[in-house]
């Protein structure tokens, strides 16, 4: 057995995966500050707006040991089925009954990567928006970005027309097809 596979076992002992709580709305912020340049980054207004727009929407790790956030990934539902950059800065785009749903950020802070976190996150948020009735999950990564998704069951359907930070994006997808998740 290799090791990812490995500590992806210890993960729910060491992590706590929840929704966001209204009150880790700053601490969220923080970490996307870290987690992404200045010009990608979700604005301090917006991160609050969809915790509280959305907050079913954010997938948290926070450490069993401190309480803090770890990593999250978070997204806005919708009945539409391109991704546009709007969705990164108008929460009032989500649609509480939308059958897909936009990825708007995967965030592991530093000390936490290379532990099989990034991808555990994804696995949850799929299985949780499967069994929600979603259909796709749509999201936008850089070139570096686009394997990664990929071993976590995106499809790349070439450069998005996406211009957000001033960079080249790849437009990813994953259709949730019924089936159950293993725990």
């Amino acid at each position: 057995m290799d090791e990812p596979i490995m500590k992806n076992r210890e993960l729910p002992e060491r992590f706590e995966f929840r929704n966001i709580r209204p009150q880790e709305a700053g601490q969220a912020t923080e970490i996307e500050q870290i987690c992404f340049p200045p010009q990608e980054a979700c604005s301090r207004e917006m991160m609050f707006a969809r915790i509280a727009k959305a907050p079913e929407l954010f997938l948290v790790a926070a450490d069993k040991q401190t309480g803090k956030i770890a990593g999250f990934l978070n997204g806005l539902s919708t009945g539409e089925s391109i991704f546009r950059d709007e969705f990164f800065t108008n929460a009032d785009l989500y649609d509480p009954d939308g059958k897909n749903i936009m990825i708007l950020g995967l965030d592991v802070l530093p000390e936490y990567r290379r532990q099989g976190l990034a991808s555990e996150l994804m696995r949850r948020y799929i299985c949780r928006e499967r069994a929600n009735g979603r259909e796709f999950l749509f999201l936008t990564c850089l070139q570096s970005k686009v394997a990664m998704y990929e071993k976590m069951g995106f499809h790349d359907d070439g450069i998005s027309e996406s211009t957000w930070g001033g960079s080249r994006w790849h437009g990813m997808s994953l259709f949730l097809q019924a089936g159950t998740c293993a725990k």
